[in-house]
């Protein structure tokens, strides 16, 4: 069993881990609207936002997503988590969905997971406080991954919300701009035709790039040991948690970390990655957190399911058509699986 009592007693896991660009010295940073990269003056010189938290949180649960066949990885089947439907076929999923559990796709979808099964499971009273105690445990029934990366119901009760407990982002230190640029080149009529402009395609067209090069660029994780501890779910979930955490953060960084085309990075040391906090805390290998979390998912498999919900189009005629067409089968819309014994 892969041991985790370096953590007892700790309130926060902080992780410092250092990159580099996978080839040459420039990297493309995101950019935000109206503003472009995120440049900043520190008392240590310029600085450089390289990732946000909110992309960092999808690419972290994008490491629990197979592409191919749009279910969890092997690793951890078994997980919690609610997929929608739409004629017959696969949309999307609570783990893919910004707003996880609040996804319009799950609000809007057809029979009452939404307006009545994750209430009354949840025990929402907009006439009295909520009870945490039932809302964590309803999370992690029906998606786990709320209990990690945070989710807010407010479709619900504006008061149903758990912060993130993993968090994380890439900043650069020390950078200066690489300005660069290119052209669009029209190979059959190099000049603007009469009557056409450039905004519509037509013509060579020149650009300006910015990119960037730094002196150091690091990879910052805060997994918060508390808020999990606080959950109050036991000492099995609580290590299914960390653990799933852990196995996130190990996945990512052993994976390709191509952020956009021209961005790609890498750890400089990925065979020793320490916490900061606590120091001497090494980062297991995937191996070891593949066998340790789908452990932890069997001793949990009976708190956790798995539930199809479909999504149509015609949302009010989804509401108000309550009788099946002609060779629709007559169903809730709502199918739950759970692979341990069932809690209904």
């Amino acid at each position: 069993m892969l041991d985790l009592s370096p953590l007892n007693g700790v309130n926060r896991l902080l992780m410092t881990v250092p990159l580099r660009p996978l080839q040459g010295d420039r990297f493309q940073p995101t950019g935000f609207p109206s503003l472009g990269a995120a440049t900043y003056q520190t008392k240590d010189g310029p600085k450089l936002l390289v990732e946000s938290a909110q992309s960092m949180a999808n690419r972290l649960e994008a490491t629990c997503w197979d592409m191919a066949k749009n279910e969890p990885v092997e690793t951890l089947k078994g997980i919690s988590h609610v997929t929608v439907t739409r004629r017959g076929a696969f949309l999307t999923d609570s783990m893919l969905e910004a707003h996880r559990l609040n996804s319009v796709y799950i609000e809007h979808s057809r029979g009452e997971f939404f307006t009545n099964t994750l209430p009354q499971a949840i025990g929402a009273n907009k006439d009295a406080p909520i009870d945490r105690q039932r809302f964590v445990t309803a999370l992690l029934k029906y998606d786990v991954g709320c209990l990690i990366h945070g989710v807010f119901l407010e479709s619900i009760d504006g008061r149903l919300r758990t912060a993130r407990a993993l968090s994380s982002f890439i900043e650069a230190s020390g950078v200066q701009v690489a300005p660069s640029g290119g052209v669009k080149n029209d190979r059959v009529r190099a000049t603007k035709e009469e009557g056409k402009t450039s905004k519509e395609g037509f013509g060579n067209v020149p650009f300006a790039r910015d990119e960037y090069v730094a002196d150091r660029i690091d990879c910052y994780f805060n997994l918060d040991l508390a808020q999990i501890r606080g959950y109050g779910l036991g000492d099995k979930v609580e290590r299914l948690l960390i653990l799933l955490a852990l196995y996130k953060i190990r996945k990512l960084l052993d994976g390709d970390l191509r952020l956009r085309t021209a961005c790609e990075l890498e750890p400089i040391d990925r065979d020793n990655l320490h916490a900061d906090r606590p120091q001497g805390f090494k980062l297991p290998s995937l191996d070891d957190l593949e066998s340790a979390v789908s452990a932890a998912i069997s001793e949990c498999r009976n708190l956790m399911v798995h539930t199809t919900v479909t999504y149509e189009d015609d949302l009010k005629k989804a509401k108000d058509d309550k009788k099946p067409k002609k060779g629709e089968d007559e169903d809730s819309g709502v199918d739950e699986e759970s692979e341990g014994d069932s809690e209904d």
